[in-house]
């Protein structure tokens, strides 16, 4: 991880730490490594609902312009939506601008290559030392300076695809959908209702300063509520720009991602059309879901948490479905990175073909207790070295050895550590995590 790529893009309070400045080095640095083998490359800019994005694409397609890169702006659509339009106009990259479920202050910058996939390491290496070094870059002058232009209907594009990706229709279904007043506010409830269902969209009117606000996936309850008040057969949660996806019952129960890919996983293997019969999971996934899936011959390949960690191993082995917990979930068959409208979709076609209600689809996999904390601290450095920390965590293992597991990492995108633990005793965990949490506050706050 550099200066400033974090395990998702660039990151960071907007106008404070994500500066328009940067944002225009970025789209210099970034425009020149991505584009330089072209003429007259294009880049596409897409971005979520929230206030900075605004400034910072400003910024940042200037700074494209600036090494002779045309732009074309997408305005305000889903992440998934940027790769996929980033392949289907045949653009030699894509940008977008959006900080995914965190709170709206902050922001991100985040590059697709031309395939629609995310930079790898090596690319942002290169991006960052560009920046950092101060290197000269082509500035042309004239005709050869880079154009902005708008696609007004880069929705409709993405709509059209989505939808395709369905093969039936959802007549008879009550669905609520929380858009998290974000990418999704505009296209999500569209495609369900363009698909024969009733659609009752909720925190759907984005202000620039509202996504996120206490709904979408991180905030799911009101959803639960709504979907039990409604009378509805499910709920969907999106995040910010919509590549998350967790939904709800008809029950007003919650069903995480790791859930979603259970469903859908067996699904396709009892069609026998799940290549190689595996999933790709990261450490976080419950182990409820190996054993669901072990259980009828599917296997299950773990990395470290990060969804390009998730892709990087699902093309690595052939694998179609990935995702972590969080709902991020990737069909490698529809796009390049998580779409949580493709996930949805991919979800409601195993229902409508199996007739079954979410809760029962649900309980193909039964969920060990697990909690995770996250514990925000004013420098992550050094955690993993402090002798207090390492000393808390090693007894909570030694008090589950053999009947759980204990998980920390610090978060690649915020101050935050995150502590989980999993076990088959729920006040146990409590005591393990919340020890830990307490030595972590004492060391690094």
């Amino acid at each position: 991880m550099g200066i400033y790529f974090g395990t998702d893009g660039v990151r960071g309070l907007a106008n404070r730490e994500l500066t328009p400045n940067l944002a225009f080095q970025l789209g210099r640095a970034g425009a020149y490594c991505l584009a330089r083998e072209h003429q007259r490359p294009t880049i596409v800019i897409g971005k979520d609902s929230r206030l900075s994005g605004d400034m910072l694409e400003s910024a940042l397609a200037a700074g494209i312009c600036s090494v002779g890169a045309d732009v074309i702006r997408l305005g305000v659509i889903p992440t998934p939506g940027v790769a996929y339009l980033t392949r289907h106009m045949g653009a030699q990259a894509g940008v977008v601008i959006s900080a995914s479920h965190n709170p709206m202050e902050d922001n991100g910058i985040k590059f697709f290559g031309s395939t629609g996939f995310k930079l790898p390491d090596a690319m942002e290496d290169e991006i960052e030392e560009i920046i950092t070094s101060g290197k000269e870059l082509p500035s042309p002058v004239g005709k050869d300076v880079g154009r902005i232009k708008y696609q007004h209907q880069a929705g409709a594009i993405y709509i059209d695809y989505l939808k395709k990706t369905l093969g039936s229709d959802l007549s008879g279904l009550k669905i609520v959908v929380d858009c998290a007043h974000g990418a999704a506010s505009h296209i999500a409830p569209v495609i369900l209702k363009d698909l024969g269902a009733e659609v009752i969209p909720l925190f759907n009117h984005p202000t620039g300063s509202n996504i996120n606000d206490g709904c979408g996936s991180t905030h799911p309850e009101q959803l639960m509520a709504a979907v039990k008040d409604h009378g509805a057969h499910l709920g969907i949660a999106h995040d910010g720009d919509a590549d998350r996806m967790l939904a709800v019952d008809e029950k007003g129960a919650l069903v995480d991602g790791d859930r979603i890919m259970v469903i859908c996983a067996i699904d396709l293997f009892q069609k026998e059309k799940l290549p190689g019969n595996r999933i790709v999971v990261t450490v976080m996934s419950n182990l409820g879901l190996h054993l669901a899936l072990k259980k009828i011959g599917i296997d299950v390949l773990e990395t470290k948490v990060g969804d390009r960690y998730v892709l990087e191993k699902m093309l690595e082995t052939g694998t179609i479905i990935g995702g972590e917990q969080s709902g991020h979930v990737i069909f490698s068959d529809y796009n390049t990175t998580g779409d949580g409208i493709a996930t949805a979709l991919q979800l409601l076609k195993v229902m409508t073909e199996t007739g079954k209600p979410l809760s029962e689809l649900a309980a193909q996999m039964e969920l060990l207790p697990q909690l995770l904390v996250n514990v925000r601290v004013k420098s992550k450095d050094g955690w993993e070295v402090n002798p207090g920390i390492q000393a808390a965590i090693e007894q909570g293992k030694k008090s589950l050895e053999g009947r759980g597991r204990i998980l920390v990492r610090p978060s690649g995108t915020e101050p935050l550590i995150r502590v989980m633990a999993e076990g088959p005793e729920e006040q146990e965990l409590k005591e393990i995590v919340h020890g830990i949490v307490d030595v972590i506050k004492k060391e690094l706050d």
